[in-house]
């Protein structure tokens, strides 16, 4: 393999000025006291300076002036003298009758074979248009959190309006069967209050289940269970999070299921416990409620699936998972699995 010889200083100050004739980004050739020896046509373009203006000139001179940036003329002198580099740098460049440009410069200095002659290469982009852009995603991004935290709290309140009209409604009403569903709906909007504000307080993408079912599962007991020494609810669930549109469809089923246990697993104030159960592995994971009540009915009228199964059944099929009944003795266990 032949070496090649290197460049002699003619060489490489030919090569220098080659690569900025020939480039299409903002390129200057400065000389070790920032006179301009070379400008590519794009710095030109961009910047609306004639090209014959350039040579032999201070980058300070440049235009009318914008260019003599105190801070700019000590980094590239630093540069020059090898003591530091401009890596970076951003500057707005003000000019008379047009608005400020934001730009970010770098600056090297050339070894090419000629310690008399200092060169820098000083590289200029201008970013106003990409800092507009992030600037206003920012402020979308705000408006937005802004704007969503307003119907939070909107979407709050009118289910607490809700919850209380149906209250005062199931007190009022004379038919035990109409009570009977005014509590069920109670239930249900306050079911899904929790869900809210658990989901309002995630301020991640992710939703820990644990505190999700344990405040879901008070609130069902607390509108629900008339007297806690008789019925309980128990949550048995690990360290899991998943994201939030999946934790909703879990909530509704969790709070689906536990109703309907709470409805009709425990006649006649008869003592028993509900047990909601969640564990995952990666992808795989499991969630069931189970029961020590009376069982599924026998009577095949009365084992009719309702609005809450189908509820149910829908949540698990939009989960891509598979939906199962099993008798325990006592009690009942309903498995929601993904694997």
């Amino acid at each position: 393999m032949t070496i090649p010889p290197p460049l002699q200083p003619e060489g490489g100050l030919n090569l220098a000025l080659a690569v900025i004739a020939s480039s299409s980004a903002p390129l200057l050739l400065l000389d070790g006291d920032l006179m301009v020896i070379a400008a590519s046509a794009s710095f030109c373009q961009e910047f609306q300076i004639e090209p014959v203006e350039l040579p032999n000139r201070q980058l300070s001179a440049l235009g009318k002036g914008e260019w003599d940036v105190r801070q700019l003329s000590s980094l590239l002198h630093a540069t020059a003298a090898g003591a530091a580099n401009v890596d970076a740098y951003e500057m707005d460049l003000d000019r008379e009758g047009q608005a400020s440009r934001r730009l970010v410069l770098n600056a090297q200095k050339l070894d090419y074979g000629d310690p008399d002659h200092i060169r820098l290469l000083l590289s200029v982009s201008d970013v106003t248009d990409a800092r507009l852009a992030e600037k206003l995603k920012d402020d979308l991004l705000r408006e937005k959190a802004v704007l969503l935290q307003e119907v939070q709290h909107r979407v709050a309140n009118s289910l607490q309006i809700i919850a209380s009209i149906l209250m005062q409604s199931a007190r009022k009403v004379q038919s035990e069967e109409t009570r009977t569903h005014l509590h069920s709906a109670h239930s249900r909007v306050m079911s899904i209050a929790a869900v809210q504000q658990q989901l309002a307080a995630s301020r991640l993408g992710d939703v820990q289940l644990r505190p999700y079912f344990e405040q879901l599962c008070k609130s069902l007991g607390a509108s629900m269970i008339q007297d806690p020494k008789e019925l309980s609810i128990e949550v048995n669930v690990d360290d899991s999070k998943t994201k939030a549109n999946i934790s909703v469809s879990l909530g509704l089923i969790v709070t689906e299921l536990v109703i309907n246990a709470l409805k009709h697993a425990f006649p006649g104030h008869r003592n028993g416990k509900i047990i909601v159960d969640y564990h995952s592995n990666d992808t795989q994971w499991s969630m069931s409620v189970r029961d020590d009540g009376i069982g599924v009915s026998a009577d095949p009228a009365g084992a009719k699936p309702g609005l809450g199964t189908g509820i149910v059944e829908a949540m698990a099929k939009q989960l891509n998972a598979e939906f199962t009944t099993i008798a325990t003795e006592p009690g009942t266990k309903v498995s929601i699995v993904h694997m």
